[in-house]
């Protein structure tokens, strides 16, 4: 059974070096295999949160525990229970990386030092690819791909770590609906087995027909917390938002 719980307990965080906390008093709790919506206006601690869940920041204030672990102190071990799909990223066309290689990524951090992927690791790989529709682009270099083709292959790359917990930041942004239709459909798929899902998002025209929590976020700190129907969440956002929800 997967543990996806994340605990936050009137939790700051801040960036390397700046005594200034980019979230502050952040409290929650999100339990294994719900899907949460955050939203809230550019600039409002969005995508800090996720990096706060996924150990990447210092706790200056609070406690947070992701998994049953500590982040303050194992942020490590975190990281190889979360998968987590950054914004924004584009591969260079010459990068010298199939798309085989790049999902298998995602596995070499559950290895160790040294040791290779075997044939469970490629099993695994494959299966993910077939899941997202990518198997027939696995000899094709990452770097002539279509943008969406790049996003299903970095969410691949997070899925075969078998996280508890997967944490995404604007993952529909520059693809068409059919695209979002689909990418949506795999992640109510992970959220039924139990993973949970965090994902930053303004686009709510493709989320799954299911319960949604919805965290919203302003001024770096969390001002609605609730959960709703999936066609409620627009309403929310962009009220408390002041229309405002990029």
């Amino acid at each position: 059974m997967r543990d996806g719980t994340i605990n936050l307990a009137g939790v700051s965080t801040a960036y390397e070096g700046s005594d200034r906390p980019v979230i502050r008093d952040i409290s929650f709790t999100i339990t294994p295999g719900e899907f949460v919506v955050v939203g809230g206006p550019n600039g409002a601690g969005k995508t800090t949160l996720l990096e706060t869940v996924n150990g990447m920041l210092p706790i200056t204030r609070g406690r947070a525990t992701v998994c049953g672990l500590d982040v303050a102190s194992r942020g490590y071990e975190i990281r190889r229970r979360v998968g987590y799909v950054i914004q924004n990223f584009a591969f260079d066309p010459l990068a010298p990386f199939t798309v085989r290689d790049v999902v298998m990524m995602g596995r070499y951090g559950l290895l160790g030092y040294g040791r290779r992927p075997g044939e469970e690791d490629r099993k695994i790989a494959r299966e993910v690819m077939a899941l997202l529709g990518i198997e027939d682009l696995a000899g094709r270099p990452i770097g002539k791909l279509s943008g969406g083709q790049q996003q299903k292959v970095l969410i691949a790359q997070s899925l075969v770590k078998r996280p508890d917990v997967l944490l995404l930041d604007e993952p529909f942004s520059n693809l068409d609906l059919g695209t979002r239709d689909f990418i949506c459909g795999v992640l109510d798929g992970i959220a039924d087995e139990g993973c949970t899902i965090m994902m930053v998002s303004h686009a709510f025209d493709a989320l799954p027909d299911r319960e949604v929590r919805v965290l919203v976020m302003n001024d770096g700190h969390l001002i609605f917390n609730r959960p709703c129907r999936a066609d409620e969440v627009e309403d929310h956002v962009r009220t408390l938002s002041g229309g405002h929800h990029a």
